[in-house]
């Protein structure tokens, strides 16, 4: 379990990305990012009143806080070339100039300002905001990757099962952002879920079951079709990619079952990314192999976003704070390696 977070920071270690972090007074957010410093992970960007957020440090005895760029939006000097950009950005959206500059004041809209102008590398929150505060900001700057229109969340599993997936590591997408995903979003989010597989879990080879209660035509019913006709978008966006559908999950994990159920698949048996057909069924499941399985689940990882933005639940650990932070830098190296 450790082998994988350790692998993700020394990753991170040997590609020092800048990261920000918009809730920069948050108490686990500040611990985290002291500890981060310490270790040299990431390059961080907290943003709020610097005399505040060292005044914090002081206070916790955050000794390596001052390693970090500490930026007040409101009075930043590059405020107004942000608020300017923004209002470009959405000006068919009718934004005005006046809109622009009072958003560019909040820290989640001024953390993606940074990366859409190069200055930043990837943005982390979520301890204090709402996923649809931290989502709207990224989605109207960063946008979403090339060919891609819907973003999704993707959840490490690691698991205490080393016969399956990669020793025993599997992810599994969507999790976290599109409730019924058609076809087409479907074949997106194995696409993106694939790529977060090679970023951030190591996985080489993907190798991506699309999930359902049908293997190959077992069953019928105008759910198991949205899959069979999801695989197929999958494979036209991405013909190298390992990827199979639709067949239940003993199929795509256990090799004699595969062999039995779907004979020939490349994919039957050796899955190592699971693709579900909707976020109920995601939800679910990652939260039954979690606890019933005391699988350790690292996530949601967003994706599909051009630069990565991560959303932390409101009752994340320091630990989660500093994993996703780590997770986050991983992301920014892919991105840009994929550019």
């Amino acid at each position: 379990m450790l082998n994988l977070i350790n692998q993700i920071v020394a990753r991170a270690k040997a590609d020092r990305q800048r990261i920000v972090l918009p809730e920069g007074t948050e108490e686990r957010t500040l611990k985290a990012a002291n500890q981060i410093l310490t270790d040299e992970v990431a390059d961080l960007i907290l943003l709020g009143k610097p005399a505040e957020i060292n005044e914090l440090a002081v206070k916790w005895g955050l000794g390596n806080i001052s390693k970090a760029t500490i930026i007040d939006p409101e009075t930043s000097p590059k405020h107004e070339e942000y608020a300017q950009l923004l209002c470009e950005l959405r000006k068919k959206k009718g934004m005005t100039i006046e809109e622009a500059r009072q958003l560019t004041n909040d820290p989640l809209f001024y953390g993606c300002l940074m990366i859409k102008n190069g200055d930043a590398d990837g943005q982390l929150a979520g301890a204090r905001n709402t996923t649809g505060n931290v989502l709207r900001p990224a989605l109207q700057i960063i946008k979403t990757a090339p060919g891609i229109t819907c973003v999704s969340g993707a959840m490490l599993l690691l698991t205490h099962a080393p016969e399956y997936g990669k020793n025993g590591i599997l992810v599994m997408g969507d999790v976290a952002v599109t409730p019924v995903p058609d076809p087409n979003q479907l074949a997106q989010i194995a696409v993106c879920t694939a790529q977060t597989a090679k970023a951030v879990a190591g996985i080489e080879n993907p190798k991506v079951a699309m999930l359902s209660f049908s293997t190959k035509g077992s069953a019928k019913h105008e759910v198991v079709d949205k899959v069979v006709e999801a695989t197929k978008i999958a494979k036209e966006m991405a013909p190298t990619l390992d990827l199979d559908g639709e067949m239940q999950a003993d199929a795509a994990l256990v090799p004699e079952v595969g062999a039995s159920k779907a004979p020939g698949s490349d994919v039957a048996g050796q899955a190592n990314v699971l693709i579900v057909p909707s976020l109920e069924v995601g939800n679910i499941s990652y939260k039954l192999v979690q606890r019933l399985g005391h699988a350790d689940a690292i996530g949601p990882i967003l994706q599909g976003i051009a630069r990565p933005v991560n959303d932390l639940s409101r009752g994340c650990s320091i630990e989660d704070v500093y994993r996703m932070i780590a997770i986050t830098a991983n992301q920014a190296i892919a991105a840009k390696n994929n550019k």
